[in-house]
C-alpha cells in the first residue's frame, strides 16, 4: 500500500500561479493609480510653473505702460512670446517671436483679468499662455476706454505634447508591474520549494517502508513546523505499524502452542480408533481453554483502545476490601484503607486491576500481601505489596507488554497468557492514570495512580 497524497501533486505550481496573477493584478491596478497620479502631479506642477511665469511677465509688462506710451515688449529667455491686442483682434505690438497673428482668441472680462489657456492652432505647435486684460483706468489713459489685452506665452515642453507624459508614465508602471510580478513569481517559488520537496519525498513513502523523513527547511516558520510535525507523525505512524507487526507475530506465536496441541488431540482421535472419543476430548479442552482466554483478552485489549467505558464515582476503598475479601487462599490479603478515596471510573475495569494484581501477588508471595487504598495529594493510590522475591529493576517496564512472562511467572502458571499486567496498565491509561512497580524492601511493589474525584 503506497501513501501519496495526491491532493499535493498540483499544490505548489497552482499556489504559485495563483498568488503571482493575483500580485500581478493588484501591481497593475496600483501602478496604473501611480501611473496616473504621477502624471496630473507633474502635469501641474509645470503648467504651474510655466503659467508663474507668464503671468509675471504680462503683469510687469502692463505696470510699465503709462500716459500715452507704450513700451516695447519685455519677453524673456522662458517667456518669449509676448502680444498686445486690441479689442478687433489686431497686434498693436508683439515680441520678435510672438508675430503678427496673435497668439489667442481669448477676451478676459474686468472680473476675471486673468486667463491661462492652452492653444493648439490646427498643424501648428501648441502654446501656453497667460490672457492679461489691461485696467480699464490705463485703458483710459491710453486708447480712450478700448479694451487691449497682453498675451504672454512660450511653446509647450515637449513633455507636455501629446501624451508623451502619460506614455512614460504608463511604459514605467508596466515595468515596474512585470518586475512586480516577476519577483513575486520567483520569491513564491522559492517559499514553496521546500513544500515541493516535502510533496515529493511524501510520495516516496510506502506502508512498508515508513523509515524516510521529509527535509526539513532551516528556522521556525511555518514550513520548518510542517515539515516538523509531518515528520513527528511518521515516526509516530512507524513505532504504531512496528508494535502492531510485532503484536501480531506474538499473537501468532502465543495461538500457535494451543492450536498445534488441539490438533494434535483431534488427530490422535481420528487415527487411533481405540481412543475414547470422551477421553480425547477432555484431553483436548485445556488447549481450547487457552486459546479462548488469549482470544478474550485481546477481545478486551480491543475494546478498551476502540471503545470509550462509562463512568461512575467509584470508592476505591469499598472495591479494594471487596475484591481483597474474595481472595480466600492460602496466602492471607491483608486491607488498609482510608475513608472517600473516590475517582471516577468503570467500577468493572477498575475492579479487574485490583483482582489482576492480587492474583499475581498471591502467586509470588511467600505468606503475606497487603493492599491499600489511600489518597495523596490530587491523586488516589492503591498499593499491593507482596513478601516473595520481587521484580528485577531491569523487567518491571517489560512484565507490563503484552506476552511476556519471567521464569519465575511460567513456572508458577504455566497456563497464563502473559496479557493480565498489560491489560491492567491499558486500563489505568485509560482512566488518565498510571500503574508501575516501585521500590520496596522485599516482595514487589505494585502502584496505582488514579486522579481523585473534585466534588
Amino acid at each position: 500500500m503506497s501513501i501519496r497524497p495526491a491532493m499535493f501533486l498540483p499544490f505548489s505550481h497552482s499556489i504559485q500561479a495563483r498568488v503571482t496573477l493575483t500580485v500581478a493584478a493588484v501591481s497593475v491596478l496600483v501602478a496604473a493609480v501611480i501611473a496616473a497620479g504621477l502624471c496630473l502631479l507633474l502635469r501641474h506642477r509645470i503648467e504651474s510653473e510655466i503659467f508663474k511665469e507668464t503671468r509675471h511677465v504680462a503683469t510687469e509688462w502692463m505696470g510699465l505702460m503709462e500716459r500715452g506710451e507704450v513700451p516695447p515688449p519685455m519677453p524673456t529667455a522662458r517667456v518669449p512670446l509676448v502680444q498686445l491686442v486690441d479689442s478687433r483682434g489686431r497686434v498693436v505690438t508683439a515680441g520678435p517671436m510672438a508675430g503678427d497673428r496673435p497668439l489667442s482668441t481669448v477676451r478676459p472680462t474686468e472680473k476675471e483679468r486673468f486667463r491661462d489657456v492652452t492653444e493648439c492652432p490646427v498643424n501648428d505647435q501648441c502654446v501656453m499662455l497667460t490672457a492679461s486684460r489691461v485696467p480699464s483706468l490705463r485703458s483710459w489713459e491710453l486708447w480712450q476706454g478700448a479694451p487691449h489685452f497682453v498675451y504672454a506665452g512660450t511653446d509647450q515642453p515637449p513633455a507636455l505634447r501629446g501624451q508623451r507624459l502619460e506614455l512614460l508614465a504608463g511604459t514605467g508602471a508596466t515595468l515596474l508591474a512585470a518586475l512586480w510580478t516577476l519577483t513575486t513569481w520567483r520569491s513564491t517559488g522559492r517559499v514553496l520549494l521546500p513544500i515541493n520537496a516535502i510533496r515529493q519525498r511524501m510520495s516516496e513513502i510506502t506502508a512498508n517502508d515508513l523509515s524516510l523523513r521529509v527535509p526539513q527547511p532551516p528556522g521556525r516558520d511555518e514550513i520548518a513546523q510542517l515539515a516538523r510535525a509531518a515528520n513527528q507523525t511518521l515516526s509516530r505512524l512507524e513505532c504504531a505499524v512496528t508494535r502492531q507487526r510485532e503484536f501480531a507475530a506474538i499473537v501468532s506465536h502465543e495461538l500457535k502452542s494451543p492450536l498445534t496441541g488441539l490438533r494434535t488431540r483431534l488427530e490422535e482421535a481420528l487415527l487411533y480408533p481405540e481412543i475414547d472419543a470422551r477421553e480425547a476430548i477432555a484431553r483436548a479442552l485445556p488447549a481450547a481453554d487457552r486459546m479462548q482466554l488469549i482470544m478474550d483478552e485481546l477481545l478486551a485489549f480491543a475494546r478498551l483502545r476502540n471503545t470509550p467505558c462509562s463512568s461512575e464515582p467509584v470508592d476505591l476503598g469499598e472495591l479494594v476490601r471487596a475484591e481483597a475479601a474474595a481472595r480466600t487462599t492460602d496466602v492471607p490479603v491483608r486491607a488498609r484503607t482510608e475513608p472517600d478515596v473516590r475517582v471516577l471510573g468503570n467500577r468493572v475495569q477498575l475492579a479487574s486491576i485490583v483482582t489482576n494484581l492480587l492474583v499475581n501477588a498471591q502467586r509470588h508471595a511467600n505468606g503475606q500481601v497487603d493492599v491499600s487504598a489511600e489518597r495523596a495529594g490530587a491523586q488516589a493510590l492503591v498499593v499491593v505489596l507482596d513478601d516473595g522475591d520481587g521484580v528485577d529493576e531491569v523487567d518491571r517496564e517489560r512484565i507490563f507488554e503484552p506476552f511476556t512472562r519471567l521464569e519465575a511467572g511460567r513456572r508458577l502458571d504455566p497456563t497464563g497468557s502473559g496479557l493480565g499486567l498489560a491489560l491492567c496498565r491499558a486500563i489505568a491509561v485509560a482512566h488518565q492514570g498510571s500503574l508501575c512497580v516501585e521500590d520496596s524492601p522485599r516482595g514487589a511493589r505494585f502502584v496505582l495512580r488514579l486522579p481523585l474525584l473534585t466534588n
